[in-house]
């Protein structure tokens, strides 16, 4: 089968011509060749095997192209890469690889195309097309990656034991692919994946996440997670999540299983954000209810305090995982602590003050956090389902109106700590901090309108409660 007028890319013409003049085999492999078979959007960059020296084809295809982009080589690895456009080129020498039990660090040698394809994860990454004359656009599939892309199979080319235990990421990678692309993991693989599951603690955490946040950004991440599960792997990677995978009974009364609500929870809520950390948000939103988790004969099961305590453990799973500890870590635990503020809040009368209190402390996230809490919604219940959707567009509604009103958003008190000073000629003081804070309660409870002249006034009437005097 030749696949010569999908490569029409002007960079394909210069590997080509590069590769005859040093007179080395070059392929083009892996991601490009599936995505191009399965027609799905081309990713932006390129794998290029050398049977040779993938250095030296990357410098010579720079030295031929107009602007002559520059190459990165990266020696330890035997690699090179280069821009062309706004695609990413990586170019490898063909190697067989062998590993040592403890390390993913594989020691290289070099080899041919047929050893470079045996070290490929699945068979459907295996697939190559030639970018030599000879046979320009030619396809090599020796594992059959065709037969398994028609029938939506995940296969590792060679024993997958072999394969998983030698680099116990591409059981991840297994498991996304198969999320990605709709795809099955073929039996044997998926036992490999469960008898192997223990290796995958020699990975690192960043390499994980990176795996875990493509599975977050697919349509229906619950797949990806309930392999994850059904393997063992999430037990390890994720043991927070599966401690929720439990129902009890007791005096007939029982609570929902928390882990399969939470996975609902995560699918929900990709239709209305591809946002990762929101959608992280909503997978570690119940987390702190396995911990909290009692039972008394008056109010049966009860969680209380789940999101405070959530919260603190997300952000242990971030140090674990050696996720970012930035901004995007503080939104997560924020939307995981404050995750059911505006589901109390649409269960009851709908305050002014509520609302007020809910945008002040939620600032510039209040949006994602509904969408949060209406993705929270599970209910089979077809009359509590709309009726909870329309109580969140109640909420909604006395948001927009309040923050008009009020702008509580990244709330400023109008009146400062400086002109409070100056009003009373106080020295900082204790004093200063209770003026401001009682401004803020009087503010979130409608008592006074946000505005500087209604501040000022209820600063010297407050004052002269606390014995200031007015200067």
């Amino acid at each position: 089968m030749n696949y010569t007028k999908a490569l029409n890319n002007k960079i394909f013409e210069v590997i080509s011509q590069a590769s005859q003049e040093l007179n080395i085999e070059s392929y083009v492999i892996g991601g490009f060749v599936r995505d191009l078979i399965l027609r799905r959007d081309f990713k932006k960059d390129i794998d290029i095997v050398a049977v040779g020296s993938g250095i030296e084809l990357a410098l010579k295809v720079s030295e031929l192209l107009p602007k002559k982009p520059k190459v990165q080589v990266f020696k330890n690895y035997g690699t090179a890469m280069l821009r062309f456009g706004e695609i990413d080129v990586e170019f490898v020498g063909a190697r067989k690889e062998s590993y040592h039990f403890e390390s993913r660090n594989p020691v290289v040698e070099n080899g041919t195309l047929e050893d470079d394809q045996n070290r490929r994860d699945f068979t459907i990454n295996a697939l190559a097309l030639s970018l030599n004359k000879a046979n320009f656009g030619e396809l090599s599939d020796p594992f059959n990656g065709l037969k398994d892309m028609g029938n939506k199979i995940i296969k590792t080319p060679l024993d997958p034991d072999i394969t998983f235990s030698d680099d116990p990421l591409r059981m991840l990678r297994a498991i996304r692919f198969a999320n990605q692309l709709g795809f099955e993991i073929d039996a044997k693989s998926l036992e490999s994946i469960e008898k192997n599951k223990d290796r995958i603690k020699i990975i690192s955490g960043e390499r994980i996440v990176d795996e875990l946040n493509k599975i977050l950004e697919t349509d229906k991440p619950s797949i990806g997670f309930l392999l994850l599960y059904k393997t063992g792997l999430l037990d390890i990677i994720l043991p927070e999540l599966t401690a929720l995978n439990q129902v009890e009974e007791i005096e007939g009364q029982t609570h929902k299983n928390n882990f399969y609500h939470t996975l609902e929870v995560v699918d929900n809520i990709c239709p209305n954000t591809d946002d990762v950390w929101l959608r992280w948000s909503a997978l570690l939103h119940d987390i702190g209810k396995a911990p909290t988790k009692r039972f008394n004969k008056k109010q049966g099961w009860t969680f209380h305090g789940h999101e405070f305590l959530g919260g603190k453990m997300a952000k242990k799973i971030f140090e674990r995982l050696h996720m970012p500890l930035n901004h995007k870590m503080k939104f997560v635990q924020k939307m995981v602590m404050m995750s059911s503020r505006p589901i109390i809040l649409s269960q009851d009368v709908v305050t002014d003050s509520a609302v007020r209190r809910l945008v002040f402390d939620a600032g510039e996230d209040v949006e994602n956090l509904m969408t949060l809490c209406e993705a929270d919604i599970t209910t089979k219940n077809p009359n509590k389902f709309k009726k909870y959707h329309q109580n969140f567009e109640i909420v909604r509604k006395k948001i927009v109106e309040v923050e008009e009103r009020d702008h509580v958003r990244n709330f400023q008190p109008p009146i400062s700590g400086e002109e409070i000073m100056e009003i009373f000629n106080l020295k900082p003081s204790r004093e200063i901090g209770v003026l401001k804070e009682a401004v803020k309660e009087a503010i979130l409870e409608g008592e006074i309108p946000n505005e500087y002249q209604a501040a000022y006034d209820f600063v010297i009437k407050r004052g002269e409660k606390l014995g200031l005097k007015k200067v």
